[in-house]
């Protein structure tokens, strides 16, 4: 891993709890241009075959256009896969960022992901 790829990885952690009824997976950090990649790649692998995925933000003080286009694309994976996807514990500026964006309006459509935009 290089110097750049080793500092982007201490930006963002996880830590993933598997259960029966789904993957919970705690995000601390920023998810930000230096760090989508790595929650995409981290989280794409435990969508196949599961009922559930589940991402808490408590932890993320800092979420980019990068950041909402990897929650995007992971909100797509779970759809193709037939998998819930739920965000959850947003803090308010992530959640005006999605409202200002829109994005909460496109995700409308999900009822899961839009009651955590509440």
């Amino acid at each position: 891993m290089t110097q750049d790829a080793t500092a982007r990885a201490q930006e963002l952690n996880f830590d993933i709890r598997k259960a029966e009824e789904g993957t919970t997976v705690v995000c601390t950090g920023k998810i930000v241009s230096g760090t989508s990649a790595l929650l995409v790649t981290t989280i794409q692998p435990l969508i196949a075959g599961a009922k559930r995925i589940t991402l808490d933000l408590t932890d993320v003080s800092y979420v980019d256009s990068s950041g909402m286009g990897a929650l995007v694309k992971l909100w797509i994976s779970t759809k193709r896969a037939d998998c819930e996807f739920r965000v959850i514990n947003l803090n308010e500026r992530i959640k005006d960022l999605l409202r200002i964006s829109n994005l909460s309006k496109v995700l409308e459509g999900d009822h899961e992901f839009h009651n955590y935009l509440q």
